[in-house]
């Protein structure tokens, strides 16, 4: 990185962490720490919430899916407009008018102290795990490309963000999120569009989306009924749709967003513009992707992105073997942008000629091969060697063709994406330990301002735990995998106790508290039993813990009634 770049990047960073310091100091009860004192206009909320779930993974993964797998992955958000819309109708209107400070406080009016319990421990857990992931996994793929100390990264992202949280708690999140939101897209735009300057001089737009056609990277949306095809239609429309409304409906991270609207009103416009912008954020994040697959038809490409794989191969038995494929490789770029400057010269003269889109095909198929083999010598030499490269695709990108100053950009947009999720996290975290748990045991008369310092404190110990968390991130395998495992263990259950609470009038506390017990521990059972793909363990949650609580209802022993 040149001095510029470092220049634009520290600038950025400390530009939002002082702006939210300066913009949220001195609140002096729980109503403005946790809440924002209720006045955030809509559009706020709405990027609030949208920043919340824009993780630094979202701007290093996503680019990079769509450059191996193309822009099916976008169907994965089609179920989320509709459960924002349910959300609007159901969710907000009850949280509003119950006054809340976090969404497990309904659980409590609605049935009693140790459903609102249950539900608090099992989103402390899954969030805390989570909170950890979106510091260590930006951290983990800039050390290794950078050169940056790892331990070093995770303390510097945790500490920003502990900053302004602790400062100024959900309005200093809310307000931080408008300007990340800003610099992350400004930073995608300018990307895009320079990734369609560094094209060949007579390269069109047009002929871009011609060249990712010809490779299948533009198939968008898939109507199999293949249960093994991971991303398709229906499975965005069904998997996508209780997972939005999982996380946006009872994930308190994305319930304090909008709790901290004006208004129902406002909050409800701040979802619907979620909703709205959401699948066409996404669609361009992967779109920018699939253009960086175009770019690098016409530029030298490595075997393996991840920089650590290289390292381990050099200092292998096997280097000789996998210099033959990059070799190789390097013979077939020539051969492909050779043909792919042909396939641009027809497209000119208005002929999208079908025997060299054959010739792509059969170009990318081998080169996929030699990809596959190159992966197979990495396990060879190092059999925990992560092969899988999506995650470092983009940032090679970056590092390596964009000029300076907007490579200090763009790594500042990944880094605010992960302290704009982290705030959110640990805020969130925070809230629930300080409302749900401490709140409700601690003894005695307590003043507004001794639950602001508990929450100001419970901030700074999240942070803390998150920081931990990241730092020893190195130790779990697979850690990505193993968090969303995580989350999808905990969800269903937490989504189908509030679906009960809201449309299942008749279902009690002793039934529904039950229900959620064994669902959870029949989830935990199925997923050891390995017999469905842990994206199903959230929508199976949810049904086991509504049906399981209507079946306990008539069946448990009703309490007598005493009468004199």
């Amino acid at each position: 990185m040149q001095q510029l770049d470092w220049i634009v990047l520290s600038a950025t960073l400390l530009f939002i962490v002082f702006y939210g310091v300066w913009k949220t100091k001195g609140s002096k009860n729980v109503e403005d720490y946790i809440l924002g004192n209720n006045e955030t206009p809509w559009y706020v909320v709405g990027l609030s919430v949208m920043a919340t779930q824009a993780s630094a993974i979202t701007f290093l993964s996503t680019p990079g899916q769509a450059y191996h797998d193309g822009m099916g992955f976008v169907q994965f958000y089609f179920g989320l407009p509709l459960a924002m819309v349910v959300i609007c109708v159901t969710f907000i209107p009850i949280y509003h008018r119950l006054k809340v400070f976090t969404a497990y406080e309904y659980l409590e009016q609605r049935f009693d102290l140790k459903t609102r319990s249950l539900a608090a421990i099992l989103f402390l857990i899954q969030r805390g795990l989570g909170t950890g992931l979106t510091i260590y996994a930006p951290a983990i793929i800039l050390s290794a490309l950078l050169g940056w100390n790892l331990t070093l990264m995770n303390i510097i992202i945790g500490v920003l963000v502990i900053i302004y949280t602790f400062a100024g708690g959900t309005k200093a999140v809310n307000v931080t999120q408008k300007q990340q939101m800003f610099v992350i897209m400004s930073g995608m735009f300018i990307t895009f569009f320079l990734i369609l300057h560094l094209l060949p001089n007579d390269m069109t737009f047009s002929n871009a989306l011609h060249i990712a056609g010809a490779n299948h990277k533009m198939d968008i949306v898939d109507f199999s009924i293949d249960p093994e095809t991971r991303y398709t239609f229906w499975s965005g429309i069904t998997g996508g749709f209780f997972l939005a409304l999982s996380y946006f409906g009872t994930d308190q991270s994305q319930v304090g967003r909008y709790l901290s609207g004006k208004s129902i009103r406002e909050s409800q416009m701040g979802l619907i513009m979620n909703g709205f912008l959401k699948v066409p954020m996404q669609f361009f994040i992967l779109l920018i992707g699939v253009m960086v697959f175009v770019f690098f038809q016409f530029n030298p490409v490595p075997l393996n992105f991840n920089p650590n794989n290289k390292v381990i191969i050099e200092h292998s038995k096997y280097k000789d073997e996998y210099h033959t494929l990059e070799q190789k490789l390097s013979k077939l770029s020539e051969e492909k942008k050779e043909i792919n400057l042909i396939y641009i010269d027809h497209l000119n003269q208005n002929y999208d000629n079908p025997i060299l889109r054959k010739e792509l095909v059969a170009i990318s198929n081998k080169e996929n091969d030699l990809r596959d083999q190159a992966r197979e010598v990495i396990t060879k030499a190092d059999g925990k060697a992560e092969t899988n490269d999506k995650d470092y695709v983009f940032i090679h990108f970056i590092l390596n063709y964009l000029p300076k100053g907007l490579i200090g950009l763009l790594l500042a947009v990944i880094l605010s994406a992960a302290m704009s999720s982290t705030a959110s996290g640990i805020n969130a975290l925070a809230s629930t330990t300080a409302i749900d748990i401490y709140k409700r045991n601690v003894s005695g008369v307590k003043s507004e301002k001794h639950f602001v310092n508990a929450t100001k404190f419970f901030t700074l110990l999240w942070g803390i735990i998150a920081i931990l968390f990241a730092c020893v991130g190195t130790l779990f395998e697979n850690l990505i995998q193993l968090v969303n495992i995580v989350g999808s263990i905990f969800y269903g259950t937490v989504l189908g106790i509030f679906l009960v609470g809201f449309y299942i009038k008749f279902v009690q506390a002793k039934a529904i508290f039950w229900g959620a017990v064994i669902s959870q521990l029949l989830i935990f059972y199925i997923y050891y039993l390995d017999i469905v793909s842990f994206l199903w363990l959230n929508f199976i949650g949810a049904m086991l813990t509504l049906m399981l609580s209507i079946i306990l209802q008539y069946t448990l022993p009703k309490k007598r009634e005493i009468t004199s």
